[in-house]
């Protein structure tokens, strides 16, 4: 949570800005509560479609945060050999554990996370051969 001054159409208001648990950002103004969308997350989340189409393009296969978190365990490491179905990684998101596991058989090419690391929505943890 944030305590911050913002200027709109010349008068100045103070503001609480804070992120939720599910990656929303709140911001709080005489009493009214906004929810609001940060232009530079909108331009990550575009650039990792365009990356993740151009990897699969390539033959390999993207595992991709499915909400934003916090990694929790990642259970593989480059080279790996996984079978469909595995267990690769574990997300914390919403207070829940969420199982992240491997869309199809193959070898893990690239981990792109670590623990603690802190994952947006669509961000690519690993990829795959």
């Amino acid at each position: 949570m944030e305590d911050i001054t913002i200027k709109v159409d010349g008068k100045e208001y103070e503001v609480r800005v804070e992120e939720t648990d599910d990656g929303k950002i709140l911001v709080r103004c005489n009493g009214d509560v906004y929810e609001v969308e940060s232009t530079q997350d909108k331009e990550a989340a575009i650039f990792n479609r365009v990356k993740k189409e151009k990897i699969e393009d390539a033959g390999k296969a993207v595992v991709t945060s499915p909400l934003p978190g916090i990694i929790y365990e990642v259970k593989i490491k480059k080279n790996d050999k996984v079978k469909e179905g595995q267990s690769l990684i574990k997300l914390i998101a919403m207070k829940m554990e969420n199982d992240i596991t491997a869309p199809r058989s193959g070898t893990v090419k690239e981990v792109k996370v670590k623990k603690n690391d802190k994952v947006n929505k669509d961000d690519i943890l690993l990829i795959m051969e």
